[in-house]
């Protein structure tokens, strides 16, 4: 599955689209100034993702992935 293909199906999954959850992240403090923040680690973040929008972990990652600067 390509990485747009995780996307996609996470936006299809949750409504959301990878900018959509940077903007939530952004307000609980986990991305401050477009970075993740040096005191978050990957796991708070797919825990997050997990928890509160029901996502399986290859698809929590790869959100995460696209908070670290993928985009293809």
């Amino acid at each position: 599955m390509s990485f747009q293909a995780y996307l996609d199906n996470i936006q299809a999954k949750t409504g959301k689209t990878a900018e959509d959850f940077k903007i939530l992240a952004e307000v609980k403090g986990f991305i401050i100034n477009g970075e993740i923040s040096e005191m978050v680690k990957a796991t708070q973040i797919t825990n997050w993702l997990k928890e509160e929008f029901g996502l399986g972990h290859g698809h929590a990652m790869a959100i995460y992935a696209y908070f670290k600067g993928k985009r293809e």
